[in-house]
C-alpha cells in the first residue's frame, strides 16, 4: 500500500507527511503516519502492532524492520512532534520587532499547527504518560522551554509599555493551552481553516494582553 492509498482508506491522515519526518525513508514514514492515524484513533494502550502494519498493507513483523517496538514509535512521534513545536515558536519569535508583533506570530503559528497537525498533537498530549521516563522528562522539558519563552515574550510586553499582564508564566500558560486544544475539536472537514484559526487565536491573544 503506497502513501496515497493509505490516505484514501483514511483520509484524516495529512495529505503532505509531516515536515519532520520528510529525512525518512518512505516506509518509514508510512510506518509513522500509520502509528499516528492508529494512536489517535485507538490510544496507545489498545493498539497493537497488527493494527499499524496493517494500515500500510504490511505484516507485524514488517514493522520492527523500521522500529524496534510500538513505544519507539511513540517516542518517535512524541518527541519529533514536540521538537517540530518549540522550532515553530522559536523561529516565530524572530518575525517582528515588538513584543505584540511576535505575540500575535507566535500564537498565529502554534494554533494553525496544531490545527493542521491535530492527528499528532492528540498523540503527543493524551499518551504523555506512555513514554519511558527518560523520554517523558525530554518532551516535559521542551513544553516547559516553549512556555518559559512566551512568559519572557509577555514580560517583555510590559516593559515596553505594550502589555498589562500580573502573572506572565500562568497567562504564557493559559494562551498556550487554548492553542494546544484546537487539536482536540478541530475536524479538518469543517469549513474553518489551519489559517483561519491561527489568524482567531492571534487576534484573541493580542486582545488578552494589550495595555488600554
Amino acid at each position: 500500500m503506497t502513501a496515497r492509498d493509505l490516505r484514501h482508506h483514511h483520509p484524516e491522515i495529512p495529505e503532505h507527511p509531516q515536515p519532520w519526518t520528510a529525512a525518512l525513508p518512505e516506509s518509514s514514514r508510512r510506518m509513522i503516519e500509520a502509528a499516528i492515524d492508529a494512536f489517535a484513533d485507538r490510544g496507545y494502550h489498545a493498539t497493537t502492532t497488527r493494527d499499524i502494519a496493517t494500515r500500510v498493507g504490511l505484516s507485524p513483523a514488517a514493522l520492527y524492520v523500521h522500529f524496534p517496538s510500538k513505544q519507539a514509535l511513540l517516542t518517535q512521534i512524541s518527541v519529533s512532534g514536540h521538537e517540530a513545536a518549540l522550532e515553530l515558536v522559536e523561529r516565530s519569535l524572530t518575525t517582528a520587532e515588538d513584543p505584540l508583533g511576535r505575540l500575535r506570530a507566535v500564537m498565529h503559528a502554534f494554533s494553525s499547527w496544531y490545527a493542521e497537525y491535530h492527528l499528532v498533537a492528540r498523540v503527543v498530549q493524551q499518551e504523555l504518560s506512555a513514554l519511558a521516563d527518560d523520554d517523558r522528562r525530554r518532551v516535559i522539558a521542551m513544553r516547559q522551554t516553549i512556555e518559559r519563552q512566551v512568559a519572557q515574550l509577555l514580560v517583555d510586553g510590559v516593559s515596553a509599555g505594550q502589555m498589562e499582564v500580573e502573572d506572565p508564566r500562568a497567562v504564557a500558560r493559559a494562551l498556550l493551552s487554548l492553542s494546544v486544544d484546537v487539536a482536540r475539536w478541530y475536524d479538518p472537514k469543517s469549513k474553518e481553516t489551519p489559517e483561519g484559526i491561527g489568524d482567531l487565536y492571534a487576534d484573541l491573544a493580542t486582545r488578552m494582553v494589550r495595555k488600554l
